[in-house]
């Protein structure tokens, strides 16, 4: 009997991601844990392991396919002794029945995230071009029209009426290629939706997005579409900015005694004599300790360590500190978890490896969702002070300016003193002002006293 392979859930959350690599081919043998492909999640590119053990009769879902539901079947084994070629004839049958797939209208576009403007179809293929015959839509018996994610997508940013294209796929089903014909053929457009949201329709925002074309002259521009990344940051940072009333406390900290501290640290680090010479156990930076500083300071604050929810507060036990860092095409939070009880070497080690494995996009799921709040340092770009934007469901973010020598006025005295601005967004449903400013103290107080963080 066929063995069906599906797209896996990578995380709680996820409803669908894109099938990035096949690492197999047709015809191969496979046995459990053996690695077979690269599914994209918005921040992430996992690995998926085989299951079973038997011979691929066929890959379902191409390579490249966006968008793919989770459990929908994307390939199909043939079992031992089994006939390659029959299980993959039953691939078609394998597939999700469209009842499985369909989903309310109402839920799609609650569970879709907003998509980039897309650019002017692409040309059609003869085949696509030819005037056969197609099958009726297909739809269920109350009326709905089952299509891919990603046909539903195209047809929704180009105002179309998904229920007046034909479908080419299994059972009738709509795909990309008979949305954009529709589009190319100047199909019907979609009746205008009763509004439920402040969002502007799908028409209006191509209406803008022209607006703003017709700003510069053509050919002097390159329109590069979004990737899953940049429209999932774009979408959680505007939810952030319309649904968390922000407020804001700098301050001015001295680092000197951080940085001696520091050094110390790293001078007196174990060796280890490697192929490639010494290497020392651990090699801190001002982030690390900004981090151990930060878990500390919300420790000593245990009222300003929540989440806002609308049923209640969260008061969060440990503190599990998101670290922003930046990769190609935007940036990502991973974690480190209970940063409250972890040394700072633990700490630095620990962020080295997340953050390399970030830049890689190998981070799984539960390193980088969560998490009790956020530190954001663009110090080393030289950035004297910025107000972060939080990162829900935090209630608070701290960024982290560069350290710089300044004139300080101490018992009517000038001296230089290296000092480091820091801004703490909160989230003032959560966290009032007097409570920030109580939190950022007792960072302050950390910091300009490192020796705290070591006992």
């Amino acid at each position: 009997m066929p063995i069906e392979i599906t797209m896996p859930a990578l995380s709680p959350t996820m409803e669908e991601g894109n099938l990035a690599k096949w690492l197999v081919k047709e015809g191969d043998k496979v046995a459990p844990g053996d690695v077979i492909a690269e599914i994209e999640t918005d921040k992430a590119t996992m690995e998926v392991e085989a299951v079973d053990e038997g011979t691929v009769a066929k890959l379902v879902v191409p390579a490249g396919t966006e968008g793919v539901k989770v459990n929908a079947v994307i390939a199909v084994l043939a079992a031992e002794g089994e006939d390659a070629s029959a299980a993959a004839a039953s691939a078609g049958s394998a597939a999700p029945k469209p009842e499985a797939k369909a989903e309310p209208a109402k839920q799609e576009a609650k569970a879709e995230p907003a998509a980039a403007p897309q650019p002017a179809a692409a040309p059609q293929s003869p085949a696509a071009q030819a005037p056969a015959p197609k099958p009726a839509p297909a739809s269920s018996s109350e009326g709905r029209t089952f299509a891919s994610p990603l046909a539903r997508r195209i047809a929704k940013d180009a105002g179309i009426d998904i229920g007046a294209v034909s479908g080419s796929g299994p059972h009738g089903r709509v795909v990309k290629a008979d949305v954009e014909a529709a589009i190319a053929g100047g199909a019907p457009k979609a009746a205008p939706a009763t509004p439920q949201a402040a969002a502007p329709a799908p028409a209006a925002k191509a209406a803008s997005d022209d607006a703003v074309l017709k700003l510069f002259e053509e050919g002097s521009y390159e329109l590069v579409p979004h990737d899953n990344m940049r429209k999932t940051i774009a979408r959680r940072l505007t939810e952030a900015k319309n649904t968390i009333p922000h407020f804001y406390l700098t301050v001015d900290i001295e680092i000197d005694a951080l940085l001696a501290l520091r050094k110390q640290l790293n001078d007196a680090a174990p060796v280890t004599k490697t192929e490639k010479g010494e290497t020392p156990a651990y090699k801190l930076s001002v982030n690390d300790m900004v981090i151990k500083a930060y878990a500390l300071a919300l420790k000593a604050v245990p009222d300003a360590n929540v989440s806002w929810t609308d049923a209640g507060m969260l008061k969060h036990a440990h503190a599990d500190v998101g670290v922003a860092v930046s990769i190609p095409g935007g940036l990502i939070t991973p974690i480190v978890r209970k940063a409250d009880e972890k040394t700072v070497s633990v700490i630095s080690n620990e962020m080295k490896d997340l953050a390399a494995r970030a830049k890689s996009r190998k981070l799984k799921p539960e390193e980088y969702q969560g998490g009790t709040t956020s530190v954001s340092n663009l110090g080393m770009f030289g950035v004297k002070d910025f107000a972060a934007v939080i990162n829900p469901p935090h209630a608070t973010i701290l960024a982290v300016g560069a350290g710089e020598e300044r004139a300080v006025v101490k018992n009517g005295e000038i001296r230089i003193a290296t000092v480091m601005s820091v801004t703490l967004s909160t989230d003032h449903r959560a966290v009032d002002g007097a409570l920030g400013a109580e939190l950022v103290a007792a960072f302050r107080r950390i910091v300009e006293n490192p020796l705290s963080m070591l006992v």
